[in-house]
């Protein structure tokens, strides 16, 4: 594979930053919004239902990084859920995104500014390493395949590597593009990638959400509507 130059590397980094620059005060991700709700408790319940089926007898032991950890939202999730947060490292590209992260989480939570093609962390250092809608943000396949190839190197041989991202692309939204199932594989070789598909279409969820949960949430059941992957990545 051709090696990704520094120069374009900067390109594509500076591209992530102007694209979330953009999304500043975006109603989208107001927590008065019923959708907004729905998605992030369907998430939880996801989530922790694969954690338990991994065998994870203790969550407080865990060590764990979540690479594009923004403003620390899911960070502060895993404590909510059990995890120490000494146990926790979060990884973020964008300078501003990481200070409200350190003000938003303990202070013993573990949080940098870098860039995830370069992790600044020793091999096998974490028992999870997590990831929310990195890989469609970044549209360079090389990079892609960077930031997958520090995510393998850094996680226990034992260890796990939880995925959620779209499959789909936005067609409203060519900041972002999704990630199949062949992408991801491919990103990931001589690994176990085990998929499940999740989170009922976005517009459709802000458009019943205000009325029905409950419609909302047989659809999401129903899948075929749903455009996420939520994925356990283990080595072989």
């Amino acid at each position: 594979m051709k090696r990704k130059s520094p120069e374009s590397a900067q390109v594509e980094e500076e591209r992530i930053q102007t694209a979330y620059e953009k999304r500043k005060g975006n109603i989208l991700y107001s927590w008065l919004d019923p959708s907004l709700v729905f998605l992030t408790q369907e998430r939880e319940r996801r989530i922790l239902f694969v954690l338990k089926q991994l065998g994870f007898s203790s969550l407080n032991t865990i060590k764990l990084l979540e690479i594009g950890c923004g403003t620390g939202f899911w960070l502060r999730e895993f404590i909510k859920w059990g995890f120490e947060a000494e146990h926790i490292t979060g990884i973020d590209l964008l300078p501003e995104r990481v200070r409200i992260a350190r003000q938003l989480c303990p202070q013993n939570v573990q949080i940098k500014c870098g860039t995830a093609t370069k992790l600044g962390f020793s091999d096998r250092s974490f028992d999870v390493v997590f990831q929310s809608t990195v890989f469609s943000s970044v549209l360079d396949p090389t990079m892609r395949q960077q930031i997958a190839g520090e995510m393998l190197r850094v996680v226990k041989l034992d260890g796990v590597i939880l995925w959620y991202d779209f499959h789909v692309n936005n067609p409203r939204n060519p900041d972002v593009q999704g990630v199949n199932k062949r992408e991801i594989e491919r990103l990931f070789p001589k690994c176990r990638v085990d998929l499940r598909r999740i989170t009922l279409a976005p517009p459709i969820s802000r458009f019943l959400a205000p009325f029905s949960f409950l419609t909302c949430y047989l659809l999401e059941r129903c899948k075929i509507l749903n455009t996420h992957y939520l994925g356990v990545i283990r080595m072989l």
